[in-house]
């Protein structure tokens, strides 16, 4: 059993089936079920034992955990040096939360931030919730747009300029700012032009504005409330959540709204951030690494309990390339071996056009296919590239600008905007639409598969035995000298979370290149000192370097 530090005897958690509400209160009728949790022993480490001694100062607390290195075990030792509190665990998302509830003891409510708006604020819009999709030429209709938009020889039917009001309310939503701007309206695949895009933002804003006042208002009726737009709401009233310390998980990767609320409860709470700056992979989302620049006690957590000393060798190489000060230690107990596979648990891709090409080959070795999060992103672009080839133009928001498939390939190859997109233009033109939606419908769930393909970024928090890197992670580009480029930091961070995903063997696979780049030298990764706990070693990843 694992044993609180003060050596009282094992967790005992009372879970409560009641409303949360009602809990404690005459309303109450049931009785708490005592329930022991027999999880195995845990024997803090000196850097846990660290970490447990700066939470009792009462000081904030940043906590950079890489990857494998019990971060949430942790977080337990923390709640349960201290009886006297109530502390609040923020998730990234529900099942995380689900899974920390059955861990924390009862004094520490687990929620997410959407989880906490919809107590204050989201309910009240239950009624707008679900029910049928609203077509974008209803959404037009509602909104009032009746005419395109031509910029340029750029035709933006009304449609879509529904469509991208609403996104502008989404990225509204997910920031910290208080009035709908021109700043919200996301760039749009062929017309990156500043000057395009500055007619557009302009003629947009009104409806995006018209958009949010209807779904801030809970008696609105003209469009869908979706999460984000309550999560705006509770944001906006300036919210206080009463709780003596707050453990936000994840941190690397937060909702600029939710940091706007965490950074209101300084006064009254301790705040403990835990996360890996080194896997912040969600900035093209609007998420930020609120980690770096946080004041308070810095400390680390290097020991990985998930691989072997020799996949820490590999994960720090690429920790390297990432500027963090950050080295992992494996554990001495379990091998893992970088070897080739022929017959991995899972096949990581960069892109979708990668993983759909690795879906297809695993497909033609007589395998049972499944894919992380399942094909319907890759159903969606495959329908949207046969309509251009058929020259029936198409409303996928990636591709509706473009129309034909001759633009798409154009602007794949051509333009550094849409070089995200070339993998899976190659696979389109290699194989036509049809192979690629037969082998959507193909694909299994993961309990049955014979092997689970991901993109990297659906991979992130999971973990499997055996992994291979898929074969679309290339070299960056040489110069005009032929030198190897160097290899960004959003590149290097995504290598970072990919090659870490394995415990027990890893097949380096697309990435094997790094054994060749001048920056791969393995004589480069010797630890580093960790600079003094007070300091914030963090701050050199927001330096200007390439």
């Amino acid at each position: 059993m694992i044993t609180c530090p003060d050596s009282r005897g094992p967790f005992v958690r009372a879970v409560c089936h009641a409303p949360i509400e009602a809990r404690g209160t005459s309303a109450c009728r049931r009785k708490p079920e005592r329930r022991v949790r027999t999880v195995p022993t845990l024997t803090p480490t000196d850097e846990q034992h660290a970490a447990v001694t700066a939470f009792t100062t009462g000081r904030n607390l940043v906590l950079q955990a890489g990857a494998g290195t019990g971060k949430t075990s942790t977080l337990e030792l923390l709640a349960a040096s201290d009886h006297r509190r109530q502390g609040l665990y923020l998730a990234f998302n529900r099942a995380i939360k689900e899974a920390a509830a059955r861990r924390f003891p009862p004094r520490v409510k687990c929620r997410t931030g959407h989880g906490l708006a919809y107590a204050a604020f989201g309910h009240r819009y239950r009624h707008r919730f679900g029910g049928a999709r609203i077509p974008a030429w209803k959404t037009a209709e509602l909104l009032g747009l009746t005419q395109k938009l031509t910029v340029n020889e750029r035709v933006f039917e009304n449609t879509s300029l529904a469509y991208i009001a609403k996104q502008t309310v989404l990225r509204y939503c997910q920031s910290a700012d208080k009035e709908i701007d021109t700043k919200h309206v996301p760039l749009q695949r062929g017309a990156e032009d500043p000057a395009v895009h500055r007619v557009l933002a302009t003629t947009v804003l009104p409806y995006a504005q018209h958009a949010w006042n209807d779904v801030r208002d809970p008696a609105g009726s003209k469009l869908k409330v979706e999460h984000d737009h309550y999560l705006k709401v509770w944001q906006l009233s300036d919210p206080h959540i009463s709780a003596d310390y707050i453990l936000l998980d994840e941190a690397q990767d937060t909702n600029p709204a939710l940091e706007y609320v965490l950074n209101l409860q300084r006064g009254h709470a301790q705040i403990v951030l835990v996360g890996d700056s080194a896997q912040q992979i969600y900035s093209w989302r609007g998420a930020r690494d609120i980690m770096t620049d946080f004041d308070g006690t810095h400390l680390t957590l290097t020991q990985s309990f998930r691989f072997g000393p020799a996949l820490a060798a590999e994960a720090n190489r690429w920790l390297s390339l990432t500027r963090s000060p950050l080295r992992l230690s494996g554990h001495q107990a379990t091998t893992t071996r970088l070897e080739k596979l022929e017959e991995p648990d899972v096949v990581l891709c960069r892109t979708n056009g990668g993983a759909m090409a690795e879906v297809l080959h695993q497909m033609e070795a007589g395998r049972r296919v499944a894919m992380a999060g399942g094909g319907g992103a890759l159903r969606s672009l495959a329908s949207a590239a046969q309509d251009l080839k058929n020259g029936r133009g198409t409303r996928h928001p990636e591709l509706y600008l473009f129309r034909s498939w001759g633009e798409v390939q154009d602007y794949a190859e051509n333009d550094p905007a849409g070089a995200d997109l070339l993998p899976w233009v190659e696979l389109v033109d290699e194989l036509g639409t049809e192979a690629v939606l037969a082998a959507v419908d193909q694909l299994g769930s993961e309990t049955s598969a014979d092997v689970t393909v991901s993109t990297v970024h659906k991979a992130k928090g999971r973990e499997w035995p055996t992994v291979r890197i898929g074969e679309d992670f290339t070299p960056p580009e040489e110069d005009d000298l032929g030198r190897p480029g160097r290899i960004p930091r959003s590149e290097a961070r995504l290598a970072y979370v990919a090659v870490t995903r394995a415990r027990y063997q890893l097949d380096i696979g697309g990435l094997g290149w790094i054994n060749e780049h001048p920056q791969g030298d393995p004589t480069a990764n010797q630890r580093p000192r960790i600079p003094h706990p007070q300091t914030n070693p963090w701050d050199r990843l927001n330096d200007s370097r390439p």
